[in-house]
């Protein structure tokens, strides 16, 4: 006939069984890794957050001036094209215009 015990009281019993130094040098090793598990999370987020937010900062105006070129040049060819006429902006070269029917 099978006895039931929880979990929680298997775990009872075995404490039971190991000397006091061995339970509390075992609580006390537990309780450093989760203060250093806990530490080195609050590390991380914090030093991730620096990282990016700097980053963030940097290179923002990099890309920001990167845009700006390409919507400058983007104009200019849309400007040559309306001005020279749709085969100019296709050539972009000091070409002769080739007659038509040739």
């Amino acid at each position: 006939m099978p006895i039931d015990e929880t979990l929680a009281e298997r775990l009872i019993g075995l404490t039971e069984m190991l000397p006091a130094p061995v339970r509390t040098a075992s609580g006390k090793v537990i309780q450093g890794s989760v203060a250093g598990v806990k530490g080195a999370y609050g590390l991380l987020c914090s030093s991730s957050w620096v990282f990016f937010s700097s980053a963030a900062i940097l290179f923002a105006p990099l890309i920001f001036e990167i845009e700006r070129t390409q919507m400058e040049e983007m104009h200019k060819q849309q400007q040559r094209q309306i001005l020279l006429g749709p085969n100019a902006a296709v050539s972009g070269s000091m070409m002769p215009p080739q007659a038509a029917g040739m």
